[in-house]
């Protein structure tokens, strides 16, 4: 398959531009219709929490698979090992994330929003890999595959450390929220939303390709705005809530 250069050049504009609507919105606005905010959303169809995960997240994690098996499983060390990364962040998020959530349920407009994403972006993140990226045998060792892989993993361990953290805030039953507490979340208020851009800025290093920079500010743009709504939701919900942490940056924001 040729390189659709035109196409993937238009796709990364796009995502800068949905980024930048997208942060604006979210910051200027706390009516964020899923998550702790589905309830104030206006729909009435919703998903259960475990069937949105896996529906939303399979795209980004079979799409790049169907498009090596395409092309041969013949991509070459570099390709495969970010790749593998790319893969490895959605596995998680499609077959393990997906069973232990113990998240609201998301409307169906969301759900059907972030698979049609996931998609695009799968096959985009994908087929530049495969079809576009050169990287020699020397790309194995250069200082930016290293450090991008080095940041992608240490996000990744962030982000599912996280989670797990917020999964067993709560006993069975309760449904208070609390403070969450350990890890990142002694820093920043959303110490999932940070390990996850750090991922993506992680791979967009190791990648060095414009496609995954774009994604990257996308995600930064995206779930940025959420850990700072969560940030003040905890300060105005609780009296005691630790004023040295930062919304999503660590002693800085």
């Amino acid at each position: 398959m040729l390189c659709l250069s035109s196409l993937i050049l238009t796709y990364c504009w796009v995502l800068f531009g949905m980024g930048i609507v997208l942060s604006i919105k979210q910051t200027r606005s706390r009516e964020i219709p899923y998550g702790r905010y589905a309830g104030k959303s206006n729909s009435r169809r919703f998903i259960p929490a475990k069937l949105a995960w896996f529906l939303q997240e399979l795209p980004s994690f079979l799409v790049p698979m169907l498009l090596v098996w395409r092309s041969g499983w013949r991509c070459g060390m570099g390709r495969m090992l970010l790749l593998s990364l790319f893969c490895a962040h959605y596995f998680q998020r499609t077959f393990v994330y997906s069973l232990l959530t113990k998240g609201r349920p998301s409307p169906l407009y969301i759900v059907m929003s972030a698979l049609i994403f996931c998609s695009v972006n799968g096959f985009v993140q994908g087929h530049y890999l495969l079809h576009c990226a050169a990287y020699d045998d020397s790309w194995l060792t250069d200082v930016r595959l290293v450090t991008g892989v080095t940041l992608f993993l240490l996000g990744m361990a962030v982000n599912v450390h996280s989670d797990y953290i917020l999964r067993n805030l709560r006993k069975p039953g309760e449904i208070t929220y609390k403070i969450p507490k350990g890890g990142m979340f002694e820093y920043v208020s959303g110490a999932n939303f940070f390990g996850e851009i750090i991922e993506w800025f992680g791979f967009a290093v190791a990648t060095w390709s414009l496609p995954a920079f774009a994604f990257a500010f996308f995600t930064l743009c995206s779930i940025g705005p959420r850990a700072y709504n969560h940030h003040r939701f905890y300060h105005e919900k609780f009296a005691d809530y630790p004023k040295s942490r930062k919304a999503v940056i660590p002693f800085i924001f």
